[in-house]
């Protein structure tokens, strides 16, 4: 299913062209994530193509001191690329939002989303492959299906379903869990 991604991610100009401007910031354990990602599949199985609503930019730095830096890059990149709605984050502080132990590594920060298929993020690397990292396995995220991952409330769940319109937007989609 990575292999799949990747080709998908590799014929899609449009965020060929966002891994390559997040590879150039070089930030530790960077990758695009969630929705970014995600929605790709969700309109590939649907034969549709909706607009990007944001760009979430992942990493973790446990040596950075506060959380500003991860704004100045967000601020930077809505600058240089106004066309694009930047969101970056640093996982390493995420813990503290969200009330659970240290993360050790963005795959692992992401292993705290609410929804299963949105813990997938994608790299370009710099032989020019993509590197796919996800905390759950594709394949729910391939059928279709959107998956409460229990380590978040079921409410917080339903509820960005619902604020998203996921279900009108992708019809297919099935709620599991």
């Amino acid at each position: 299913m990575a292999d799949k991604l990747k080709d998908l991610l590799a014929n899609d100009g449009i965020r060929m062209e966002i891994l390559e401007i997040v590879r150039a910031i070089a930030l530790p354990d960077c990758y695009i994530a969630a929705g970014c990602i995600r929605n790709l599949v969700w309109d590939t199985l649907h034969g549709i193509k909706t607009p990007l609503n944001d760009i979430d930019v992942v990493y973790f730095d446990p040596l950075e001191e506060d959380n500003q830096q991860a704004k100045k890059i967000s601020a930077q990149l809505n600058k240089q690329y106004p066309h694009l709605n930047w969101q970056v984050k640093n996982q390493a502080f995420m813990h503290l939002r969200n009330g659970d132990s240290p993360y050790k590594n963005t795959l692992d920060a992401m292993s705290y989303w609410p929804e299963q298929e949105t813990a997938v993020a994608a790299a370009l690397l710099d032989d020019g492959s993509i590197r796919i990292i996800n905390s759950f396995a594709l394949d729910s995220l391939y059928a279709g299906k959107i998956t409460h991952n229990k380590k978040r409330l079921r409410t917080v769940f339903i509820h960005r379903i619902e604020a998203k319109n996921w279900l009108g937007v992708w019809p297919k989609l099935q709620v599991v869990g």
